[in-house]
């Protein structure tokens, strides 16, 4: 079972959310940065790993927030998406390496973007103040 991994990162009370690029697979749809856990990786070394690839940035990786399982349409197995809380340095330059882009959005108005299927229960969480952040 595939496993991922799913940066919360807040400022000023909102959160850093992603969207695909056009041409990908679920293009224009937005996520949380992060992604796949590789062999031998531990799940912040692969958080950390991802949030360079994409960001060009360097985290703190803080407690597990949430955790869900998902099959996607047309995919064999189910996967495990994990969130974390992490915190970047206000100062740090946020880079879009991989990226439609992505904007800081606060939690109430998360619902009016079109996010992936398995993060859509989180989402209903963290805009309601169910499920709060640091």
């Amino acid at each position: 079972m595939p496993t991922v991994v799913a940066a919360l990162i807040t400022r000023d009370s909102k959160l850093l959310v992603c969207q695909r690029k056009r041409g990908d697979s679920h293009e224009l749809q937005w996520e949380f940065p992060g992604g796949k856990v590789e062999a031998g990786e531990s799940l912040s070394e692969a958080l950390l790993r991802e949030l360079r690839e994409e960001l060009g940035i360097s985290a703190t990786i803080g407690a597990e927030i949430y955790r869900t399982l998902h099959r996607y349409d047309g995919r064999q197995k189910e996967l495990t998406l994990i969130f974390f809380q992490a915190r970047v340095d206000d100062s740090a330059l946020l880079q879009n390496l991989v990226f439609e882009r992505f904007e800081w959005a606060a939690p109430s108005a998360l619902p009016e973007y079109d996010f992936l299927p398995a993060d859509r229960e989180l989402i209903g969480l963290l805009a309601s103040n169910s499920l709060r952040l640091d």
